[in-house]
């Protein structure tokens, strides 16, 4: 999450690199996409068991069309739009320590402050709700900002293999469970006890060394001029085709391999490795998508780079409406996956909406507004000036 700017020029279509205001954009919009992009999955803790995340099986499923639900949203969604918010973290990390020693600052305490205002306000948020992600990214961000200048390829295969690190260690993880499959427990079944120690150190670091990696790559593509979309538009055609082509199948061999032993608890584990596999090129695919898009001079840009801009403010709306809504509201509803889809797209429509009405009266996000001015510790102007004629 980045210092939002000042809205930039309309984009043109081009054939070539990104101009500068389209790397401002491109940067928003990925964030935007990506921020809408994990609310199919969180939703599913909203409003399911907690087991629904993992296991497509364990509840929800009334109709072909719950089934169909699931299964793209596995294949499409699952671990990949949490891939390119994590990139755009680590990506976040460098951008704030260039514009702090621009401004001759003291890049890491103030770093390290603002790391630690995150995880005061992730803590807050994980009392509310089991999957906060703030507090890991609070936690992985100074590992981010002490190795930010080891060299790229150095940086590059610590996070590929920290992002892999979970998908390597599943097998000897699922040969610890039984035929019965007691110790996943809530990891895999519906109503579900407390997962087992090994299990359950194994979801831990999974997620630790998924959010780690992945923020390392992200300073790799920034370093690159890859993520803010300087490279010309056959590049990213090409590596959108890849990252489709290779992360789709890997991903779908998890999906059969699963499906096949009916959801088995003896490959809820390793049934897991494709899916991790498979996220890193589906992430970066989805990247070059939203950068080519990002030029095209689209309409709807503004509200996606508007809702990028807002990202911290959007996550915890996200759970608000989620916990009072699905969570409170309906939690005597038979809830299925269709009908949260229905009210995803609602709460789509709502912060695309919302953002873009918001941003055009101020200048930050409220939450990104109070983050900012306790991170230099003074109360930073919100409203926008009034021009003539408004």
């Amino acid at each position: 999450m980045t210092e939002p700017a000042s809205p930039p020029p309309p984009v043109t279509t081009t054939d070539g690199p990104s101009t500068a205001a389209q790397r401002t954009t491109s940067l928003d919009t990925i964030r935007g996409i990506a921020i809408l992009g994990i609310l199919p999955m969180n939703a599913l803790i909203f409003g399911l068991d907690n087991a629904a995340y993992n296991n497509l099986s364990a509840d929800g499923l009334h109709t072909f069309l719950d089934w169909a639900i699931g299964v793209l949203t596995l294949l499409f969604v699952d671990q990949k739009m949490m891939a390119l918010f994590s990139l755009l973290f680590g990506v976040g990390v460098v951008i704030f320590a260039e514009r702090a020693a621009a401004k001759g600052r003291r890049v890491v305490a103030l770093s390290l402050w603002r790391f630690a205002l995150l995880a005061a306000v992730g803590a807050v948020h994980s009392l509310f709700w089991v999957g906060d992600i703030l507090l890991v990214y609070a936690l992985c961000a100074p590992v981010v900002l002490l190795v930010r200048r080891l060299p790229t390829g150095v940086l590059a295969t610590a996070g590929v293999v920290l992002a892999l690190a979970g998908s390597l260690a599943a097998p000897f993880v699922q040969a610890t469970v039984g035929a019965d499959g007691a110790e996943l427990g809530e990891y895999w079944f519906a109503g579900g006890a407390a997962m087992s120690p090994a299990v359950e150190t194994w979801f831990g670091l999974d997620a630790v060394g998924r959010a780690l990696g992945l923020m390392l790559i992200g300073v790799v593509l920034y370093r690159l001029g890859i993520v803010q979309g300087d490279r010309d538009d056959a590049f990213y055609r090409r590596l959108a085709v890849w990252g489709l082509a290779v992360g789709g199948a890997i991903t779908t061999v998890g999906i059969v391999v699963r499906s096949v032993s009916d959801w088995s608890p003896d490959v809820a584990l390793v049934g897991h490795i494709p899916t991790g596999v498979g996220t890193i090129p589906m992430a970066l695919a989805y990247m070059s998508l939203i950068v080519l898009w990002n030029r095209s001079g689209s309409r709807h840009l503004e509200r996606f780079h508007n809702a990028g801009r807002m990202a911290l403010t959007n996550y915890l709306v996200q759970t608000i409406l989620g916990l009072s809504m699905l969570g409170w509201l309906l939690a005597d509803v038979d809830l299925t996956r269709t009908m949260i889809a229905v009210w995803i797209l609602g709460v789509w429509a709502l912060q695309l909406w919302w953002s873009t009405a918001w941003l055009r009266r101020y200048r930050y996000g409220p939450f990104e507004w109070a983050w900012r001015s306790a991170t230099y510790r003074s109360r930073q102007p919100l409203r926008r000036p009034r021009t003539a004629g408004t």
